[in-house]
């Protein structure tokens, strides 16, 4: 993609807001309360102790006080705003550990290709008819997309080809975007379109696939050869953007989301939601990883600083890699053969997005100049890359407390789960997985040994090893809830419970997509419970997720709370803007 496009897209952001900057700073100075209380509520507020409490009071923002009804009753002046819970469940509000912020917004402008039980997408048959429809409302030329299709999840076990593609049009550059966000399939045009070529090779770490038997290109691009999300968007236009980002921001806002991340972005997007952020057209706070290969090389050479972005509603955190694809994907690298593959090739294991020796001199460059990290890696060889090149980074210049972050971390051994509490590594896991995934992990990814393992979150606690959960939506929606119950219940889409010995309590849960989140990233003195001093960043649930584990899944975000001000309310179905 071009420096134009790229500012294009970052224009039209910064234009959406600076457009309503002065309603919306009207509107916020207004909504503001000075002082809040709740009383009468069941507040579990996700302190060293795990204190569930009756009242709280707000201040300009930040908590005041922490008690008792009657202590809480007694700094009730006139001007206040009341609310009583009447025994609803107050919490923290969720941190998003890990995700793609506005990415989940591109179902605004694309055919849902999703599977069931998200979508209805379950064959070739039926993704192609989506794909017909949405080319019937998609001016000639301009990019078809279809989002979110799943392989494993087809009744025909693959992925759609080129040919297929090209007869739902030859007058659009088509591209389907996998749900595991490593891959896709184009159409001619669209190869024409990104210079791919039957000539072209594929790179170290990508591939570009073609047909078994004849050769040709079959449209399959996989992991540095899949089409980026910035290429995608060149042609869009400003209400295109709008509309991503418009949605993404009210599913997050009305999912109890009070921080959300946009995960390995560069320094274009970052600079649109900081203003976006500035400007309060994003309502809840934003953490930023910025990618390595762009942003993180000019952080690197001093063009920017992480303080040039950083507020109380912005911060730009660790630079994000990855060293490797996805499992449902089959590009995550392993140590050993996905359990069953293909007969052509029975030792496949994935591979990986760096030799060792290129990771560790990344990893090391980043780490001697200060830098935290977050590195995804989703197969047990991946992860013993990441730790290999982390202990060497170590060894030549240590950290005290590093907190490189492992993001997934999805097949880690408890052999690695000890190197990484060694070494200052905390992973974050993807227990989601557990739900769209479990059953074809044990099936055919995995096999039930390996698969019971996937996001061990149970061993994790165990050691007494510090992690978060996340959902990486768009890969799975952004529901905390969702997020909470498959992390406490393990349970796959068809009722099977992935790894019993994994499951973790729900408050142990809580705290991962809470104060642990936040610890991560180096914000839990700010956020993440309901403590003096902390921001009024909170969550008002229709139930309490203690009672049942099992029925936490049918919990409902009743109003998401950001400094105090109800930027989400179920009454009125969207978010306050």
């Amino acid at each position: 993609m071009t420096q134009l496009m790229k500012t294009r897209i970052s224009t039209y952001l910064l234009g959406i807001a600076l457009l309503a900057a002065i309603v919306i700073a009207l509107l916020v100075g207004l909504a503001t309360p000075g002082h809040r209380v709740f009383i009468n509520g069941n507040i579990i507020t996700v302190d060293d102790n795990n204190s569930i409490v009756e009242a709280i009071s707000i201040r300009d923002g930040k908590i005041e006080a922490i008690d008792s009804n009657k202590n809480i009753r007694k700094l009730i002046q006139k001007g206040t705003q009341v609310t009583d819970l009447k025994g609803k469940t107050l919490l923290p509000g969720f941190i998003d550990a890990h995700s793609h912020f506005p990415s989940s917004g591109l179902t605004a402008i694309s055919a849902d290709l999703s599977p069931p039980p998200t979508g209805r997408t379950s064959s070739i048959a039926l993704l192609l008819d989506s794909m017909r429809l949405q080319a019937a409302m998609t001016p000639p030329g301009k990019w078809l997309l279809g989002f979110g299709y799943d392989d494993s999840s087809l009744t025909e076990k693959r992925h759609p080809t080129r040919q297929e593609l090209d007869s739902i049009s030859s007058e659009h550059p088509i591209y389907l975007w996998h749900s595991s966000g490593h891959m896709g399939i184009a159409n001619s045009l669209a190869l024409e379109k990104v210079g791919i070529t039957e000539k072209t090779l594929s790179p170290s770490g990508g591939v570009i696939g073609r047909d078994a038997n004849t050769g040709k290109l079959n449209g399959l691009l996989q992991e540095k050869s899949a089409l980026s999300l910035t290429t995608l968007l060149q042609d869009f236009s400003f209400t295109d953007y709008y509309q991503i980002f418009r949605q993404a921001r009210d599913d997050y806002s009305k999912n109890g989301i009070t921080t959300a991340q946009s995960g390995g972005i560069g320094v274009n997007l970052t600079r649109a939601l900081y203003w976006a952020s500035q400007l309060r057209q994003i309502p809840f706070r934003m953490v930023v990883f910025p990618n390595h290969q762009s942003f993180g090389q000019q952080l690197l050479n001093g063009s920017y600083k992480q303080t040039d972005f950083n507020s109380e509603r912005f911060y730009l955190g660790p630079i994000k890699i990855i060293a490797d694809g996805s499992v449902q994907g089959r590009t995550a690298f392993l140590t050993k053969p996905f359990y069953k593959n293909p007969p052509a090739i029975p030792d496949y294991r994935g591979f990986p997005s760096f030799e060792q020796t290129e990771l560790s001199a990344i990893v090391s460059t980043y780490h001697d100049a200060g830098f935290q990290l977050a590195i995804h890696g989703n197969g047990d060889a991946a992860i013993d890359q990441i730790i290999n090149a982390f202990a060497k980074a170590q060894k030549y210049t240590p950290s005290t407390d590093p907190r490189l972050i492992l993001v997934h971390a999805q097949m880690a051994r408890l052999d690695q789960l000890k190197s990484m509490q060694a070494l200052g590594i905390t992973p974050s896991f993807f227990p989601t997985h557990t739900y769209y995934w479990g059953d074809q992990h044990i099936a055919s990814f995995m096999g039930p040994k390996r698969g019971a393992m996937m996001s061990p979150t149970g061993s994790a606690a165990a050691l007494g090893l510090k992690f978060s959960v996340h959902t990486d939506a768009p890969v799975t929606p952004i529901s905390p809830l969702q997020l909470l119950w498959s992390t406490v219940n393990r349970q796959s889409v068809s009722g099977n419970t992935i790894g019993e010995e994994q499951k973790i309590s729900t408050m142990q849960a809580i705290r991962s997509m809470t104060i642990d989140a936040a610890w991560q990233v180096f914000q839990e003195k700010n956020r993440g419970s309901i403590e003096q001093g902390k921001f009024a960043d909170l969550v008002l649930l229709s139930g309490n997720p203690l009672e049942n584990p099992k029925d936490i899944k049918q919990i409902k975000v009743l109003e998401t709370i950001v400094d105090g001000v109800t930027v989400y309310t179920a009454e009125t179905k969207n978010p306050k803007k």
